[in-house]
């Protein structure tokens, strides 16, 4: 169950030419039963790769790789 405070996270399938957006909440079981419904399980669709870059960043320097 996700609330109005749950940012949304723009998903992207290339195979699919498919874009989305969802709850941070939902991220993770959206991408897999995508997936697996449409790929039969090969990691296709991802969170957009500017974003997950970012987020790569912010994880990378809170746990001090880029010291």
């Amino acid at each position: 169950m996700t609330d109005d405070t749950d940012p949304q996270v723009p998903i992207i399938c290339e195979e699919c030419g498919t874009e989305t957006s969802v709850p941070l909440s939902d991220v993770g079981d959206q991408l897999e039963t995508h997936n697996e419904n449409r790929h039969d399980g090969e990691e296709c669709a991802e969170i957009e790769p500017a974003l997950k870059s970012q987020i790569q960043d912010l994880v990378a320097k809170d746990i001090g790789l880029l010291e």
